[in-house]
């Protein structure tokens, strides 16, 4: 019987997220019949590790050191099969600054876009209303402002107790529909159109709050909308260099007026898995359980990722 270490928890802004994960992952692991150690990572995670010796890590974190190359690099280091994307396809994708440029360079459109201090962004407009401002390197829609033609800059980025990046990513912002499009492998998965119930924008609360958002599986788009959103994904998946599991997320402008464009706004290498996640209802829409899902990425799983 495998033994299964799913990394859980970690000490980003995303720890209650992980937890959730990587609980959902475990339990599912157990149901298929893989022998399961529940790890909560700390920074003797390293010790740890070496003292269980799994046979394969399923990481379940989310957020800096869990998503950003840095677990994938001690996990390299001491040859334990993991989930997932490597070192440097986690590295990059995390840094949407960086991961922009490559996207865009392998044709994949992305919102018009600069980097800027969070001081500056506090003291004026960076650009043209409406735009928005976001951490450079975090996930979960964590410290992300929508700035409206109303709004003056947010003196939140000025908080002494601001536990985020001090480079904030400053784009356009794109009006119209918000979709996700899984890639397991090198095959997208179906096209989820998200709306909130609230009808504001797609923040923490709505990703993960039961009957935060609800989840339109297949969107209701054109059909070859629906396929060139797919096609971005495995595009997107592959430029950046991703293995196992990932999720695009997009805006498609359909507004009366509006541009037509299909926008890539992010990679995933750590989708959520807790159970309100995308990915797991775009897995079981594809046909493939929970149980099935998390089989297939231990069976996935390797070093020199």
């Amino acid at each position: 019987m495998q033994h299964i270490a799913v990394l859980m928890g970690g000490w980003s802004a995303e720890r209650e997220v992980s937890l959730r994960s990587g609980e959902a992952c475990a339990k599912a692991l157990e149901s298929v019949g893989f022998r399961v150690t529940r790890v909560d990572v700390q920074h003797d995670i390293a010790q740890k590790l070496t003292a269980l010796k799994p046979d394969v890590a399923f990481n379940a974190l989310h957020g800096p050191f869990g998503e950003d190359g840095k677990i994938q690099g001690l996990l390299e280091f001491l040859q334990i099969p993991y989930t997932h994307s490597g070192v440097l396809a986690s590295a990059l994708a995390i840094q949407k600054d960086t991961a922009k440029i490559v996207l865009a360079a392998n044709g994949v459109p992305v919102a018009r876009g600069i980097t800027v201090s969070r001081f500056e962004a506090a003291k004026e407009h960076v650009l043209p209303r409406p735009y928005v401002l976001k951490p450079v390197n975090e996930g979960s829609s964590c410290g992300i402002f929508i700035i409206k033609e109303d709004r003056p800059p947010p003196q939140e980025l000025l908080r002494a107790d601001w536990q985020y990046s001090d480079t904030m990513l400053a784009e356009t912002f794109i009006p119209g529909r918000e979709l996700t499009c899984a890639v397991m492998g090198d095959t997208a998965l179906g096209v989820i159109e998200i709306q909130t119930a609230s009808g504001a924008w797609y923040d923490y609360d709505a990703k993960y709050a039961p009957g935060g958002s609800i989840h339109i599986l297949p969107a209701k788009i054109k059909p070859n909308i629906y396929h060139i959103v797919q096609e971005l994904a495995v595009k997107a998946h592959r430029a950046l260099g991703c293995r196992g599991v990932s999720r695009a997320d997009f805006r498609f402008d359909d507004t009366p007026g509006g541009t037509g464009d299909i926008i890539c706004l992010e990679v995933n290498t750590q989708p959520g898995m807790t159970e309100t996640s995308l990915v797991p209802e775009l897995a079981t829409h594809a046909g493939f359980s929970f149980g099935e899902l998390v089989k297939w990425m231990v069976a996935d799983a390797s070093c020199d990722r």
